[in-house]
């Protein structure tokens, strides 16, 4: 306990410095309302994940008007919940959700767990989403390290300018930064960093609340090593030009269909038909296709 304290109060100045900024700062987003439910809270997390959220608070608005409990939600057909999740991507995220739910219905009468333990239990739900709810919603102490948390994490407290690779670590090292009280608002004040100002490529150091107690700005702001940039390189996800985006068009297709549509309708979204037939074996794989007795295709339902 010795050794918390003394850590708590050696970070009291950034601690101080970023929830103060944060209160003045902070988005006004729909889940951030202090009402919203557990089932709300993780859904938001999984809807945001590698999506901005610009794009996920309308539809995790109608999401929650429709299922506002897991209860709900778990009674849905599989066609709905595809075509409510739109273009948010990886639709794969949608039917974990529904597994989820199922399982929240079926073990937790209906309830979202509070313990990080039964959270990681229930599909679909990682490291992070399952800290997030146990923060955002429960309160408790915990650390919730996305990428915006890694790349302040590093940057103002190791003076790197790239986070690296993911590492469970991180969770160790994030948890003896977070203050003994206000942890989860701390969390959050630090995402928001990362998302407005301490930026992947355009940091706005200018206008950042730790400019003064950041250490990579104490070193004089170093670049990067080649092999570091090599690495973050590798790292980043291309889309154009890929399977997941050939994915998406045929997602459209069936959506945006009242009936099963025969392959003709799917082979005019992509000229490549290699890489088109590979894209539509692989949606009848994942459970997010079907193919019926005629050869037309539609959504699971």
């Amino acid at each position: 306990m010795g050794i918390k304290i003394f850590q708590d109060m050696s970070y009291k100045p950034l601690h101080t410095a970023l929830l103060t900024w944060f209160r003045s700062n902070a988005r006004e987003l729909a889940w951030r309302n202090p009402n919203t439910s557990a089932w709300g809270i993780l859904i938001s997390e999984v809807m945001s994940q590698q999506t901005p959220v610009a794009r996920v608070e309308p539809i995790w608005l109608e999401w929650l008007k429709k299922w506002p409990t897991p209860v709900d939600f778990a009674a849905a057909s599989t066609d709905e919940v595809l075509r409510a999740w739109g273009k948010l991507g990886y639709p794969r995220r949608a039917l974990r959700l529904k597994e989820c739910a199922q399982v929240i219905v079926d073990k937790h009468g209906g309830e979202v767990p509070d313990s990080v333990e039964e959270l990681l239990a229930l599909p679909g739900i990682g490291d992070y989403t399952a800290r997030a709810v146990a923060a955002f919603h429960f309160g408790q102490r915990v650390p919730v390290v996305d990428t915006n948390v890694r790349r302040v994490y590093q940057r103002a407290i190791n003076g790197r300018y790239l986070a690296g690779p993911a590492k469970k670590q991180e969770l160790v090292d994030v948890e003896l930064l977070l203050p003994e009280k206000d942890a989860p608002e701390f969390s959050a004040a630090l995402m928001e960093l990362g998302a407005l100002v301490c930026t992947a490529t355009s940091p706005k150091c200018g206008s950042c609340p730790l400019v003064e107690l950041c250490q990579w700005q104490k070193l004089g702001c170093p670049s990067p090593s080649e092999e570091e940039l090599a690495s973050a390189k590798k790292r980043v996800q291309k889309f154009v030009g890929t399977d997941r985006q050939v994915r998406g068009l045929i997602m459209d297709v069936l959506r945006g269909a009242d009936a099963p549509v025969p392959l003709s309708a799917i082979d005019v979204v992509w000229p490549d038909a290699a890489q088109r037939s590979r894209a539509l074996y692989s949606l009848l794989q994942d459970g997010l296709a079907e193919q019926d007795d005629q050869g037309y295709f539609h959504l699971p339902r």
